[in-house]
């Protein structure tokens, strides 16, 4: 009997060798290299790298990629991958909400269809913005909440798919807010997949893809962000990020102090009387 590890990889195997899965997975990875732009010569960390199809791709130009899961099956298969393509990764087992890299380590820090399977996805964020160099460049790409994929894969999930049941899809909008309370500057987000899952939809829709992926992201099955980190990141523990994270919380900063609103309080209303108007 296969395990939950090996029926994962069969999946991967059967997505990839069917239509629908070709079409998708080819402007998925299309979009996602675009925005990550040049990479030759940069350190990139792939969180959740599965069996490595995206970063062998990188690797072979030439950029110096470290792939983290928390799956040792899956990291066996990544090198499997590696080695058969002759490229040099290097590969970690880990979990993204306590990434095991020093400070600002990587140029690019990519994260597809992991996030959704992450309980505390704030933490993991913020330890992806740690190890992002000041000036680096955050990818995230995840299914569109907001879709007839997450649609279809939520009843699953109800159904008992071992998979999708502790799937939680997002919309861009929280995409975005999660990010910026993290502190990162959102640049940019696109969408793929503006199709049903269904092969027949994907060859006809696939050619004006792109197109609609660079105007909206309603009807996307997929979303791609893309984020900066400041050149001026303080360390958590610092009096500015303290500040920083104050005006980036749902809450705000803290209550302004009385006697700064009665400086720009009428004068009746400072000495204690009702303002008078005719």
């Amino acid at each position: 009997m296969e395990t939950g590890e090996q029926q994962l990889i069969a999946s991967y195997t059967r997505w990839r060798s069917g239509g629908l899965g070709q079409i998708t997975e080819a402007l998925e990875e299309q979009l996602l290299l675009e925005m990550l732009g040049p990479v030759t010569g940069k350190t990139l960390l792939d969180v959740g790298c599965g069996d490595g199809a995206l970063i062998v791709q990188l690797a072979q130009q030439d950029a110096v990629v470290t792939g983290l899961d928390s799956d040792p099956t899956m990291l066996a298969a990544a090198r499997r991958r590696a080695e058969t393509a002759n490229v040099q990764l290097r590969l970690v087992e880990g979990k993204a909400q306590a990434l095991p890299f020093p400070d600002a380590s990587f140029d690019r820090v990519l994260a597809v269809t992991a996030l959704c399977f992450i309980p505390d996805v704030e933490r993991a964020i913020g330890e992806m913005t740690r190890v992002l160099k000041p000036g680096g460049l955050l990818i995230i790409g995840e299914l569109n909440s907001h879709s007839l994929w997450a649609a279809y894969r939520r009843m699953r999930g109800w159904f008992g798919h071992p998979l999708w049941r502790p799937a939680r899809f997002r919309s861009p909008a929280e995409l975005r807010r999660l990010v910026s309370q993290a502190g990162l500057d959102v640049l940019e987000m696109r969408g793929a997949a503006y199709y049903p899952p269904c092969g027949a939809a994907a060859r006809l829709l696939a050619p004006v893809d792109s197109w609609l992926g660079r105007r909206t992201t309603l009807g996307a099955a997929f979303i791609a962000l893309s984020a900066a980190k400041p050149a001026f990141f303080p360390n958590p523990g610092d009096a500015a990020s303290s500040l920083r994270r104050e005006a980036l919380s749902p809450t705000g900063p803290p209550e302004e102090p009385e006697f700064l609103r009665a400086l720009d309080s009428p004068p009746a209303a400072r000495s204690g009387h009702a303002a008078i108007s005719t």
